[in-house]
């Protein structure tokens, strides 16, 4: 060994860089931004949230707790189940459920047949008018629905669907809203996957069913979650249409609940939970499809 290889310093190592926090562009976050924004969502989260967990926190407790002290007890002291089974002694929301459980299956399978449908008509097939039937789905979303309820009232009598579920389902089976969504989800397709399968020999149904469906999946869910969400708190129209107590909806009986016992919050609160219970188990389920939308009609190599 030289002597210069002997005195020569040793190197001080690499000092570690610290973790940058970066957005999805690169773009680096301060920490203060960091903070506001996570408190913005936890403000939003409280206002949206909040107040189903305290009519959740409701509905648990007994007859003996004080719902309106002052500070408020959020958690209950002694949790019980009693409100529902209270619920069920004063209505009967079962049979109320069910008849919101068809009334919601029936305008979900309506709108997801007939919105993918038509939406698909508007988007892939070449027709004369096709432009102004797409302008009439859009002034349609235009028109409010109490502006029609009574012409919809009129032709459910004459059609003799008056105090009938079918009379429920039948004026929204295919929304507005919902064909715009499947037509832009089809839109967002590549018509060259279209064009190799017409010229291998597929009719149109077999492009729409083997090729097209498939591959919107993701706002057939968001369309399946918006129609039973929309008949489901329907409140209205069933009031309107519906006479007969054994064919009321939920929404309908639960108004009675309100209305005979207002006082007692815990029902009501319990019913509530009731009525909730059903949209958050099926967005549990469809979730995955329903955040899948923003790739929708992306072709993966």
């Amino acid at each position: 060994m030289s002597v210069a290889e002997k005195v020569r310093p040793v190197e001080a190592p690499a000092p570690v860089r610290e973790p940058r926090l970066t957005d999805e562009h690169g773009r680096r976050i301060r920490v203060w931004e960091l903070a506001l924004r996570y408190a913005l969502l936890l403000a939003v989260l409280a206002l949206t949230v909040g107040p189903f967990l305290w009519q959740l926190s409701t509905s648990l407790k007994g007859p003996t707790e004080d719902i309106f002290s002052s500070p408020p007890k959020f958690l209950p002291a002694h949790p019980t189940l009693h409100n529902y089974e209270r619920v069920a002694d004063t209505i009967p929301v079962w049979d109320y459920a069910f008849n919101s459980l068809k009334v919601a299956a029936a305008n979900v399978v309506t709108n997801c047949v007939g919105s993918a449908l038509a939406g698909y008509a508007l988007a892939r097939l070449r027709y004369r008018g096709r432009r102004i039937a797409t302008l009439t789905f859009i002034l349609a979303m235009l028109v409010p629905a109490e502006g029609i309820i009574i012409a919809q009232f009129t032709t459910m009598r004459e059609l003799g669907l008056n105090n009938t579920l079918i009379g429920v389902v039948l004026p929204a089976c295919v929304s507005a809203m919902n064909v715009l969504l499947m037509r832009n989800a089809f839109l967002n397709l590549p018509y060259e996957i279209e064009e190799a399968a017409y010229v291998d020999g597929a009719n149109v149904w077999q492009r729409f069913l083997r090729i097209a469906l498939p591959s919107v999946k993701g706002t057939l869910a968001v369309v399946a979650i918006f129609a039973f969400m929309g008949a489901w708190d329907d409140f209205l129209w069933p009031l309107i249409v519906l006479s007969d107590p054994s064919k009321f909806t939920l929404t309908i009986g639960l108004n009675y609940l309100h209305g005979t016992f207002a006082n007692d919050e815990r029902l009501v609160a319990a019913g509530t939970v009731i009525a909730v219970a059903p949209l958050i188990a099926l967005f549990a389920c469809l979730q995955r499809y329903f955040f899948r939308g923003v790739g929708e009609g992306a072709v993966k190599g």
